[in-house]
């Protein structure tokens, strides 16, 4: 009888010391999995926003604070035994109690007034435009996207209070800028001016005959100075002289009514007026193709990279459309870029210890 609670006292033993060490095995897991969903819920937010400005409906943004996760592991193993005068009559008992509790602890605060009034309404500044270019996105699809004008030469706005079609020279100017790229002849540096530091682009033009004719091309497009290769580079929409290029950049929320202009809308709301139609542009009577598709459907989408329900609709990115994916994934980061200034007083939380 001693020689089977000694059986039972070695179990006991092995359960307490399984629950040593709990708390690192966590890490990894809680890592990716709470990423992984702050991730999508971060997608989620973005396209339900775009939706909603395209109904004509306000935009909500909530910032995800801070993440704590609690856990809590309670046991008891109670042992007990019986033995008896008669040598046949004797009895044993052995009980276990087990505990586990995950208490996450989730802060979410609202992107509202100074923090929206810069992240959403600023324009993005000339020298991130430049810092986008050199870390390798695409030039063309950097101003598509971010730039309302540069040097005069408009952009297309799908806005519906002042949509407009691209000046006939603007594409044009990005596809020859896009070449100069490719060939690696384009780049920035910054230098200071007056103890201030100012951005510059510089076309090189010297690897190739071809790209020191494209160079020249846009610098006659933009009404720059021949001989120079480096411009100053400032925000507004008139430069000062042949050396300046001046960029009428975007802020985030002019970025985001232009994009969802174009999303694809069912037939039976625009005939009811509760939606606009959908934006279409043409340029030399061809229709350019919009960087992004939204598609809509009354059933939920089976191969979604994104999706949300609004109204009695899906609003859904193919999975399988990768030019789609990529231009929302650069608007998520660019989100995540105009994060500037002090950020307000972060939420108090009081965590048991107990």
């Amino acid at each position: 009888m001693i020689k089977g609670i000694g059986h039972v006292g070695v179990v006991a033993l092995l359960l307490l010391a399984g629950c040593t060490g709990f708390g690192p095995l966590t890490v990894s897991r809680d890592r990716f999995d709470y990423t992984s969903a702050i991730s999508d819920s971060w997608k989620r937010q973005m396209l339900f926003n775009m939706v909603k400005i395209r109904y004509g409906d306000a935009p909500v943004f909530m910032d995800v604070s801070s993440v704590i996760s609690q856990y809590q592991v309670a046991g008891q193993i109670n042992l007990g035994a019986t033995i008896n005068n008669h040598p046949w009559s004797s009895s044993q008992t052995l009980g276990a109690f087990g505990q586990y509790v995950d208490r996450p602890t989730i802060t979410f605060t609202p992107i509202l007034g100074d923090k929206f009034a810069r992240s959403m309404m600023s324009p993005i500044p000339p020298s991130a435009i430049l810092s986008l270019i050199q870390g390798g996105h695409r030039v063309d699809v950097v101003f598509r996207v971010l730039v309302h004008e540069i040097n005069g030469i408009r952009n297309r706005f799908g806005g519906e209070a002042r949509a407009r079609s691209a000046d006939p020279e603007f594409y044009p100017l990005l596809e020859k800028m896009r070449r100069i790229q490719s060939s690696g002849d384009i780049g920035m540096r910054i230098q200071k001016i007056d103890k201030q530091e100012a951005a510059l682009m510089v076309f090189r033009g010297k690897r190739d005959s071809a790209t020191g004719a494209l160079a020249m091309e846009v610098r006659k497009m933009l009404g720059l100075d021949p001989l120079a290769n480096d411009f100053h580079v400032v925000y507004g929409t008139v430069p000062k002289d042949d050396k300046e290029i001046a960029l009428l950049t975007r802020s985030i929320l002019e970025v985001l009514v232009d994009l969802s202009a174009d999303i694809e809308v069912p037939a039976d709301d625009v005939q009811e007026k509760r939606v606009a139609p959908t934006f279409a542009e043409k340029a030399a009577d061809e229709e350019i193709r919009p960087l992004m598709r939204i598609q809509s459907s009354s059933a939920k989408p089976g191969d979604a990279f994104v999706s949300v329900p609004y109204r009695n609709s899906y609003f859904w990115i193919d999975d399988r459309d990768l030019m789609s994916k990529k231009l929302f994934s650069f608007l998520m980061f660019i989100f995540t870029l105009v994060e500037t200034g002090e950020k307000g007083p972060a939420p108090i939380v009081t965590i048991p210890t107990g």
